[in-house]
């Protein structure tokens, strides 16, 4: 027999959890905008290519994880697994390079074929920040600061640690790069079959590599500090002035990188170890070539995105529900009235309860299971006098107030 149950890596979103990715996600967005960033929303499905483009064709995400499908046209279609491509194809595609320096802000579902553990799911929920078209170390340091803001805002700071690194630019790149190739050659034997990969299209990516083998070879690697160049030795010098200049603590990590080429200078993470293996909650960098890799002009960018479901998981206080205030209409002859009073005190701001059906114990049991903070009770006896009975669910006090001016009444309820 067919049993109905969610899709694996997916699950239902829940009332009390609604209430954490709320909290989350608005969070976020209050202090985007106090950033002055504007939300944006792109589709959750775009042509493959966009991601193939921005992502490379060997990473793990397009080789391993993205959900592709062929249309009834016959185009290749993918879910969204991150935000900054479709960002990027959006700049491009909507004409928006008169509207720089652009700062957008984003949430919403992706989508990634890997397998399901704690904090990490097939479909998951992310809030994203982009700044496009300011090439100077301020912008690298006000992403990071949005980030600090409200990680400290959700009550997360004393749980969290920021990690930062530099890429260099495309000159320090290259060097690096080189060194890489030299150092991984004369270990092939040793390297996985994705790294073996790697190593011919794109060698930084091993740094990313899981595989048991490949780690204890990154761990003597050549350093990419040891390549960079005055200019981008300057640029990081300003991000870690600016973030001290600002209180926001970090940790210096050498071996933190972005595999694919647009990524330079600044790369960052927050990590936690309340989640287990899945330690970043936020993780961005800069990538000043991706606009131009897509087809664009020129534009430096840069950006961070962070998973909903998992600051959710560190969240510890979730608001309470608003209590609600309950109407209970007794008899027939108050079925009208309730109506009109509900609609009437839900345009004014309460969270109104109607009592459907049932006699008044079982409509005051229901406005207990809710939580309700007052009962307004008409009945033919209120109805004739024009006014209505509020009942404090709390101390049970009740006193009269006239239905015209019921709203004065119930304030302390809102």
């Amino acid at each position: 027999m067919f049993k109905l149950q969610t899709v694996r890596g997916t699950h239902d979103i829940l009332p009390h959890e609604s209430r954490r990715h709320r909290l989350v996600t608005e969070t976020a967005f209050e202090f985007a905008r106090r950033y002055g960033y504007d939300e944006i929303s792109t589709p959750i499905f775009e042509m493959t290519e966009v991601f193939i483009r921005t992502l490379g064709e060997t990473s793990d995400i397009v080789t391993k994880e993205m959900y592709t499908f062929d249309d009834r046209s016959g185009d290749s279609i993918t879910l969204r697994p991150e935000f900054t491509a479709g960002v990027a194809r959006a700049f491009i595609s909507g004409g928006l390079a008169h509207c720089l320096p652009l700062k957008v802000f984003c949430r919403g579902p992706m989508f990634r074929y890997e397998r399901p553990q704690k904090g990490r799911l097939r479909q998951f929920h992310q809030i994203d920040v982009e700044i496009l078209g300011v090439a100077e170390p301020l912008a690298d340091i006000e992403i990071i600061a949005i980030g600090s803001d409200i990680l400290d805002a959700l009550g997360l700071s004393e749980k969290v640690t920021l990690e930062i690194n530099t890429l260099g630019d495309g000159k320090s790149r290259a060097n690096y790069r080189a060194k890489l190739v030299e150092y991984f050659n004369d270990y092939r034997d040793k390297l996985s079959d994705d790294s073996l990969v790697r190593l011919e299209r794109n060698p930084l990516r091993i740094l990313d590599s899981k595989d048991k083998g490949d780690r204890d070879l990154v761990a003597e690697a050549p350093l990419l500090s040891d390549s960079l160049n005055m200019r981008s030795q300057e640029f990081f010098g300003a991000v870690t002035a600016g973030l001290d200049a600002l209180s926001i603590d970090y940790t210096l990590s050498p071996r933190l990188v972005r595999g694919l080429d647009y990524y330079c200078h600044v790369a960052f993470e927050f990590l936690t170890e309340t989640l287990g293996s899945q330690g970043a909650v936020i993780a961005g960098g800069r990538y000043d070539s991706l606009i131009e890799t897509m087809g664009g002009p020129p534009t430096p960018g840069t950006g961070w995105a962070a998973g909903v479901e998992r600051l959710a998981m560190m969240v510890n206080d979730v608001p309470v529900p608003v209590r609600p205030v309950c109407v209970v209409p007794i008899g027939d002859a108050a079925g009208d009235e309730a109506l009109r009073v509900t609609h009437r005190l839900r345009r004014c701001g309460f969270t109104v309860e109607l009592g459907y059906s049932g006699n008044v114990k079982k409509r005051l049991n229901r406005a207990n299971k809710i939580n309700a903070s007052a009962a307004i009770f008409l009945g033919e006896d209120e109805l004739a006098k024009g006014v209505a009975t509020i009942r404090d669910m709390g101390s049970g006090e009740q006193t009269e107030a006239p239905l015209a001016s019921l709203e004065e009444h119930l304030t302390r309820y809102r």
